[in-house]
């Protein structure tokens, strides 16, 4: 999409919130949220959003996978996400035989229905604010490793008050960095089944290309089912379980919406950083997200020359490669974006005024606050540039495995001979776990080409490899001979040869082989703090505390959110356009349809490629009961929710509660959102529940999951 340029009038640290901007707490919604909700279409009462006692929508929202958000949308536990979360599960459970991921799969009975290793669903219980209880145990004179010592120990207490003798998960959380404490109870599902999935050409339909761009064409979901034991209790997986029977599942409307109707979306958003002070963003734009840029293509590189020539590699390193190249472009527009907006110029600008203030305020607290920033962003620019490019390094998986082994025979050396023997099979399925899936000649590649990135470009590097390449010569070249050489006298070379040495192992042999030296030298140097440094974390934990408190008393009177931290929230906007692009075929720019992602259509290519059968339907214009009223299928549409990532798979609903599509990604154009709400820009991408349900009824032929959906027409 073109970059659409504006003269924005960016908001501040203490801007008044916008109506749609914004990640609320349910508990809050009655006080904060519900009347402006009303106003814009809103019909449900905040009892019916989230209720502790009743059934309610959070019964029904769910986080997937431990990184993204999924649904209830049956009341036999069926849960709709993403493509994109489920697609590590689906590369897992396929191989070059049976390509879920590249075919489909679609289930036609519950024994079909497949179980993914470690693949879990997280249930919302309840939450409550504890700010209260925590911030009595400290106090002004704590230095931060006491202050967080005395935080830890009434967190204890608060988990194991509220966990029901085990039977729940209990999360302190803190908000509003440090100032708020809220506890938030779960429950855990670990026995959850594939049920059916698009093929990639559909579910990744334009790719690396298309992401986090407008138009959109993508079908990005997939299905899974939750079971249960027979009473209905979470279980590990047992060929009698059965389906779960949810407290709440969302009906799945397929009257369609038009623009300016109320959406709202409930999930799990990961990582914002909207109090972040300007010299973060500097920082971030100048040294982190370059080196993030600059060691995620390097590792792409390298994996694309083996993925495109195996069907196998493809499979094992799917889901991997796809999380590189979505933070890739990711880092990349944030750069963009961020300096495009001037954003830092804009924060600068909320500092002054917050200094001015600070020396007013009669507590005297806050005056050293922002000039204590500052210089804690000057003295670690170069050690945010060092620890990106060390963090993709280390994403190779043989530059960790020996560590992480080690580790494992440090603790296995001190037991006695029949706990070793207990712990024996263990550590094996610990190993063959690592190594399943592992391409040595790409894993070899990688951390060649890693090494000399990371040699190159960084400060103060691991001392071992500067050694190496003082001696060698920091060349690809050099790198793979060294490496080459190090596997032929490792005993991490191979799995066999490492589960022989666990057989009979040996510490000193351990200790002297050149791969975990290697690995050593590595994340040693990743954990690594000086003194000065950890002075400076300590100032900076402290100022940053004591600036959002600060600029929330300044403004006392303003409605204020915190931060994501993959807790569950609540957002709510409109489906709204962005303006008219020649590139999308549909009416309005708020939506797309089958037509655009026909005109996409490129045979053979690896991100535009599609199913014949899909096109057929298209020329026979079969769509079912999920055309528009103009007989056009939608496919893709926007709404101006304030998501981030974690909301990928979450529920986008009307005002009555009932499911209109999956979010999925958010625009190029605002990438900055992170870090600031951009109002005028700020939009989500979703896909429209009607193309999904098309999909699954038309092109798979599942109309037995059809069936067991409430459908409102």
């Amino acid at each position: 999409m073109k970059k659409i340029i504006f003269c924005l009038l960016l908001a501040l640290f203490i801007a008044p919130v916008k109506a749609n901007e914004g990640m609320w707490f349910l508990m809050h919604i009655e006080r904060l949220n519900h009347v402006d909700m009303q106003k814009m279409g809103l019909q449900l009462t905040p009892e019916e959003i989230y209720s502790v006692n009743n059934s309610s929508l959070k019964d029904a929202i769910v986080q997937f996978g431990g990184g993204c958000t999924a649904e209830i949308i049956s009341d036999k536990g069926l849960v709709l996400t993403n493509h994109h979360c489920g697609y590590g599960a689906i590369a897992e459970l396929s191989d070059s035989e049976n390509d879920y991921l590249n075919n489909g799969f679609w289930a036609q009975n519950h024994e079909e229905e497949m179980k993914p290793k470690n693949l879990s669903v997280r249930f919302f219980v309840r939450m409550d604010d504890v700010s209260e209880r925590i911030l009595n145990k400290v106090n002004a004179d704590m230095t931060e490793d006491e202050r967080e010592a005395a935080i830890n120990r009434e967190t204890a207490k608060i988990q194991e008050e509220n966990n029901d003798d085990g039977k729940y998960t209990v999360s302190v959380k803190s908000f509003y960095n440090g100032n708020e404490f809220y506890y938030f109870v779960y429950e855990d599902y670990n026995d959850v089944r594939l049920v059916g999935t698009p093929p990639k050409s559909i579910g990744k339909f334009g790719g690396d290309t298309d992401n986090w761009e407008w138009p959109r064409h993508t079908g990005d979901f997939s299905l899974f089912r939750v079971y249960t034991d027979k009473d209905g209790n979470p279980a590990e997986y047992a060929e009698d379980n059965i389906p779960l029977d949810p407290k709440h599942h969302l009906p799945t409307s397929i009257k369609g919406f038009e623009e300016d109707d109320f959406a709202m979306i409930l999930g799990y958003p990961g990582r914002t950083n909207r109090w972040m002070p300007a010299g973060g963003i500097e920082q971030n734009v100048n040294y982190a997200y370059p080196a993030w840029v600059e060691g995620s293509r390097t590792a792409m590189d390298v994996m694309e020359k083996y993925m495109s020539d195996d069907t196998q590699v493809n499979l094992d390193y799917a889901s991997s490669y796809a999380g590189i190249a979505n933070y890739w472009k990711n880092r990349q527009g944030m750069i963009d974006a961020l300096k495009q907006h001037k954003t830092a110029k804009s924060k600068r600008k909320a500092e002054r005024k917050f200094k001015r203030w600070a020396k007013k305020n009669e507590d005297g607290i806050y005056k050293n606050v922002i000039p204590t920033l500052n210089d804690y962003y000057k003295n670690t620019n170069e050690i945010s540039r060092h620890d990106n490019y060390l963090s993709l390094l280390l994403r190779t998986r043989i530059a960790t495995i020996p560590y992480r082994i080690g580790k494992t025979m440090d603790y296995f050396s001190e037991q006695n001979e029949a706990k070793q023997e207990e712990l024996l099979p263990k550590i094996k399925e610990e190993i063959a776990s690592l190594y399943n899936g592992l391409h040595l000649p790409l894993e070899k590649d990688l951390l060649a080409a890693q090494l000399q990135l990371y040699t190159d470009k960084a400060e103060d590097i691991a001392p071992l490899v500067a050694e190496i390449a003082d001696e060698n010569g920091n060349t690809i070249e050099a790198w793979t001979k060294y490496i080459d050489t190090s596997l032929d006298n490792s005993i991490f070379q191979s799995e066999e040869k490492l589960t022989k040495f666990i057989e009979n192992p040996s510490i000193e042999v351990l200790e002297k082989d050149p791969l975990y030296l290697l690995s050593s030298d590595l994340l040693t140097r990743y954990r690594y703090k000086s003194d000065e440094q950890k002075e400076w974390d300590d100032e900076f934990k402290h100022a940053f505390r004591l600036m959002v408190k600060g600029m929330r008393l300044q403004n006392p009177d303003e409605k204020y959110y915190p931060d994501a931290n993959s807790t569950l929230r609540l957002t709510y906007g409109k489906v709204i356009s962005l303006p008219a692009d020649k590139s999308n075929d549909a009416k309005d720019n708020y939506y797309t349809t089958l037509k655009g992602t026909i005109a996409k259509y490129q045979p053979g290519d690896d991100e535009f490629d599609m199913p014949k059968e899909l096109v057929d339907l298209y020329e026979k214009k079969d769509f079912g009961q999920y055309a528009d009223e103009d007989g056009y299928l939608p496919v893709n549409f926007l709404t101006d929710n304030d998501i981030t990532g974690g909301n990928s798979g979450s529920p986008v609903l009307n005002g009555n509660g009932e499911l209109i599509g999956i979010a999925f990604d958010g625009n190029i154009e605002a990438m900055a959102g992170d870090v600031i709400f951009d109002d005028e820009l700020q939009r989500t991408i979703s896909v429209d529940i009607r193309y999904v349900l098309f999909l699954i009824d038309k092109y798979a032929g599942a109309t037995h999951i059809i069936d067991e959906l409430t459908l409102v027409k």
